[in-house]
């Protein structure tokens, strides 16, 4: 396993590998990896030959008052868990290299960042748009591999590759979750040991919300109610419990007909960590997720919406 820093010598490396018939699979990280992050590295080896991890936590996709400073990083540990996946190139460069002085290009995604997340982090999709388009421009044509917890950043990129014809292929792997349900995430180790129970009520309401909806109800309003009353009790903040269009991520109002989709979004913040978390509901089974962990102490939601 490689590692490289400079853009260029790994341009040119990725460039002579294709040419010797190589496919390339690319999964995009901040590092602090975790088994969600493996899950994607797992996925990318069904995709291509050489499997390329980038590491980078980029620093203009975190707001003024974001924990850009206190993000973890371990490249030695995250170089060795990749070892161990099977992992071919890792791309590592440092923030002077990705934006070097004078650095005044941003990429700027439309409406599809006007919900959601879009207006609590001004600028956050700015950044991501920015550099996922450096990374593209770098590995050159592949296969990109993203995890659906993050689908407003998976519908931004996605619109992103379309409308500037970038030779990338994106697919999308579906949330990797821990044993009692909630979503792995880089941030969930800030969380204290009762913080982490209180976060339990996410996955246990979108749950819940996925089997009203299959029960038939539609109504965007009752839905992210139903998610609201189970979470906002037991958090400290909710930034959105939103019901909107997977396509357009535009809020929904009407009942949603039969055979049409619809993603129940969810930020909160615990203590000083922000979570999202997202559920698809549509006619094909999701997966279950457990209510509650042993010995949780969350009221556990068993009634429906």
């Amino acid at each position: 396993m490689q590692t490289f820093q400079h853009p260029r010598q790994m341009r040119e490396h990725l460039d002579a590998l294709r040419h010797q018939g190589h496919t390339i699979a690319l999964v995009p990280t901040m590092g602090a990896l975790h088994e969600g992050h493996l899950r994607l590295v797992d996925e990318a080896a069904r995709h291509g030959d050489t499997v390329l991890v980038s590491i980078f936590v980029n620093p203009t996709q975190f707001g003024p008052n974001e924990d850009f400073s206190r993000y973890p990083r371990d490249l030695e540990s995250d170089r060795a868990k990749l070892q161990q996946r099977g992992a071919h190139l890792i791309f590592a460069p440092t923030p002077e290299l990705m934006y070097p002085e004078g650095a005044a290009t941003r990429v700027c995604v439309q409406h599809l960042t006007a919900h959601l997340c879009g207006p609590l982090r001004p600028g956050h999709f700015d950044g991501v748009a920015t550099v996922v388009t450096q990374l593209f421009h770098i590995a050159g044509p592949c296969t990109a591999i993203f995890g659906q917890k993050d689908f407003q950043q998976l519908a931004v990129i996605r619109r992103l590759v379309c409308d500037l014809h970038m030779p990338v292929h994106i697919v999308a792997h579906p949330t990797v979750r821990d044993s009692d349900g909630l979503a792995l995430s880089s941030r969930n180790a800030y969380l204290s040991p009762d913080e982490r129970q209180r976060a339990l009520c996410i996955p246990a309401a979108l749950q819940l919300v996925h089997d009203a909806f299959h029960s038939g109800i539609r109504t965007p309003e009752r839905l992210t109610q139903c998610a609201a009353s189970h979470i906002a009790p037991r958090v400290d903040t909710v930034d959105y419990i939103s019901l909107v269009c997977p396509d357009t991520l535009a809020p929904l109002r009407d009942d949603i007909p039969p055979h049409h989709s619809a993603l129940l979004a969810v930020a909160v913040r615990i203590g000083a960590t922000r979570l999202i978390d997202n559920i698809l509901l549509n006619t094909a089974p999701s997966p279950v997720f457990p209510r509650s962990a042993p010995n949780t102490k969350s009221p556990r939601p068993t009634s429906p919406c």
